[in-house]
């Protein structure tokens, strides 16, 4: 297997302490890649860069950047942008160390991995790599790559150091000018809060990012087999209808017996937004039925959980699969 090439390579630096690394990209998108065909033909279409002008194709080459000012282009050359980048885009310095907490989530836009560039380094690279681990803090930098500036935040994340490119302050956009529907001063009754707490609660679940995948993906995997085939497949269930208001308080009681019912975890809890729903009464909330050994190690470590909490077991968030597995069979009785 070919070892990866790094992105951009440069020193990393942290008052006079200067380390060489590589910068590779830390994740792949499994997204199913279509090419463009005239309709009724398998002929492709092609992108081509054209001057408007006269119509021909230009060669890569031949094409500069140009700015427009309004009456005339400023032209830039490549190689103009690369003379005036900070450090000559080989210089990543630490301006200061700042709590993770303080870095709100819409800031992150893409991870890399960082590594150093030789096994000399290495002493260096694990120093940097375990003060930061142990203060639980992040190094805010900005480098210069592919002729752009980025803002990023260094982290230390299970063994390694991790780049973390992070949006510009004045990129973040204001969601009260973004949205006009933002509820404002609406609030919750101290019911319906206390219902959607204890629905919260019936849903929780360990993180385990192995239990998701693509779904959409497998799906249009399935169509490209199925019409490769001569067949047809499924279309997918209709968008449920929203919540109304007045069925809020029904919606959330039901939401939790469903989450609560080990024949319906997993499944679609949701509640239609019609009047006819409103004068229902939830039905009494069952007991978790005794399950077989086989049928519990079939379901999902995200399924497992949810009955684990349903039945309310001690420390299942610790537990592992084969725990809760067991903690289930033995603590379930039938109904």
């Amino acid at each position: 297997m070919a070892v990866a090439r790094p992105v951009w390579a440069g020193n990393l630096s942290f008052g006079l302490v200067s380390l060489p690394v590589g910068l590779y990209t830390a994740t792949d998108s499994h997204t199913i890649h279509f090419h463009q065909l005239q309709r009724g033909t398998s002929d492709r279409i092609r992108n081509k860069r054209i001057n408007e002008r006269t119509g021909d194709e230009v060669q890569l080459d031949d094409i500069v950047k140009g700015f427009d000012t309004g009456g005339e282009y400023v032209l830039v050359e490549p190689k103009e942008l690369d003379e005036i980048a900070p450090g000559r885009s080989r210089s990543l310095e630490i301006a200061g160390f700042v709590d993770l907490a303080e870095v709100d989530p819409i800031f992150f836009d893409k991870t890399y991995y960082l590594g150093p560039r030789g096994k000399e380094f290495a002493k260096v690279y694990s120093l940097l790599e375990q003060a930061l681990a142990r203060s639980g803090k992040a190094g805010i930098a900005t480098f210069v790559m592919r002729q752009h500036e980025y803002l990023v935040a260094l982290k230390a994340e299970n063994g390694l150091l991790t780049l973390h490119t992070l949006h510009w302050a004045d990129e973040i956009r204001d969601p009260k000018k973004e949205i006009d529907s933002l509820p404002g001063k609406a609030k919750a009754s101290d019911k319906e809060l206390k219902m959607a707490e204890q629905l919260i609660g019936a849903m929780s679940m360990a993180w385990d990012p192995d239990e998701f995948h693509d779904t959409f993906q497998e799906k249009v995997a399935a169509l490209l087999d199925a019409k490769k085939a001569g067949e047809t497949v499924e279309k997918a269930e209709p968008a449920v209808e929203p919540t109304g208001v007045v069925d809020l308080m029904e919606a959330l009681r039901a939401s939790v017996e469903r989450a609560g019912n080990p024949k319906t975890v997993g499944g679609k809890a949701t509640i239609s937004g019609s009047s006819k729903a409103a004068g229902k009464k939830p039905a009494a909330k069952k007991r978790i039925r005794s399950a077989p050994k086989q049928d519990l190690a079939g379901l999902s470590k995200a399924d497992l959980y949810k009955k684990a909490a349903a039945a309310n077991l001690p420390g299942r968030s610790q537990m592992s699969r084969d725990d809760l597995v067991k903690a289930l069979a033995s603590s379930s009785s039938p109904s």
